[in-house]
């Protein structure tokens, strides 16, 4: 790929981290299936402001957060993808709770190509033509994959859509992942304090309010929220991002791999060859950035 450079190297670690993470989260959503996906976004967002501002406090970066909230500029841009990641997990939970993982799975699919797609439509990268047949190997599987589940599609576009939206504005947003992330969440917190509340007026009470195992669980939230999205925003401040984008199909195959094995979906001969189809399509752009870099060293030698 040839386009302008990555701010830092070492951005590969962190978007490994964050999508594997994110691979596993239907395990831990299909034990909170009982908790309806509008509060457990609200219990989300509420938990996670907390441990942002602890990690502010231990990682001393109060001064970049206040510089963050007098900006009008910057804090603009993190409504927007405040907005955005708040629609894609809103959306990701209610899929997974109704036994729409393979949907979510198509939606991470899909968002890879979004994001090759943005790259080089916005931010001037280039790729080669080996790359070049790789996304036209993935973006075949994934047609086929989307023409076998129409009636799951909205669910997949939303989610790959918003979250190349979010990543896209993320990255052109000249704010340090955990002041960013501490922003984003406090802009929320107001309507999910709100939407926890009146779901603790409910006959069912809050989700809180039943047994520890699962206050523990919906507590851990914050957690689970905080720390891959941390880790996505500095691989996406580090790194290219149609290679970011091609490294984002770690968390939907993980997915895939728990919707037939674990959760017992059916596999249909469509989603078997889209998944041929997109790990060749994997294979075929790792080779070629392999490549490029023995190339670049061999120069660097001479």
């Amino acid at each position: 790929m040839r386009g302008p450079t990555s701010d830092r190297p070492g951005g590969l670690p962190f978007a490994l981290g964050a999508y594997i993470i994110w691979g596993l989260l239907p395990l831990y959503l299909r034990l909170l299936h009982a908790v309806p996906p509008f509060e457990f976004v609200a219990w989300r967002i509420i938990f996670t402001v907390p441990l942002c501002l602890l990690f502010i406090a231990v990682l001393r970066q109060g001064a970049e957060l206040r510089r963050v909230l007098t900006d009008r500029n910057l804090m603009l841009r993190l409504f927007a993808t405040a907005v955005l990641i708040g629609i894609n997990w809103l959306i990701y939970i209610a899929a997974v709770q109704d036994g729409h993982v393979l949907a979510t799975s198509l939606g991470y699919y899909i968002n890879p190509l979004v994001n090759v797609l943005i790259g080089t439509l916005f931010l001037n990268e280039r790729l080669s033509r080996r790359q070049w047949a790789a996304v036209a190997l993935a973006a075949l599987g994934v047609s086929l994959l989307a023409w076998g589940a129409r009636d799951t599609l909205w669910i997949s576009l939303s989610l790959a859509v918003s979250f190349s939206l979010y990543g896209l504005v993320r990255k052109v947003t000249p704010v340090g992942p955990l002041p960013g992330l501490t922003v984003e969440a406090a802009l929320l917190l107001l309507p999910a304090a709100g939407a926890a509340w009146w779901y603790g007026q409910q006959p069912l009470g809050s989700a809180l309010a039943h047994d520890l195992s699962q206050s523990l669980l919906v507590a851990s939230a914050g957690a689970l929220t905080a720390v891959p999205l941390l880790m996505f925003a500095v691989a996406a401040r580090r790194m290219d991002f149609s290679v970011l984008g091609m490294v984002q199909f770690l968390s939907p195959t993980i997915g895939f791999m728990l919707g037939l094995f674990v959760f017992g979906e059916p596999l249909k001969p469509v989603q078997l060859a889209c998944f041929v189809l997109i790990w060749a399509a994997i294979a075929l752009f790792v080779w070629d950035l392999l490549a490029l870099r023995r190339a670049v060293n061999r120069g660097s030698a001479s």
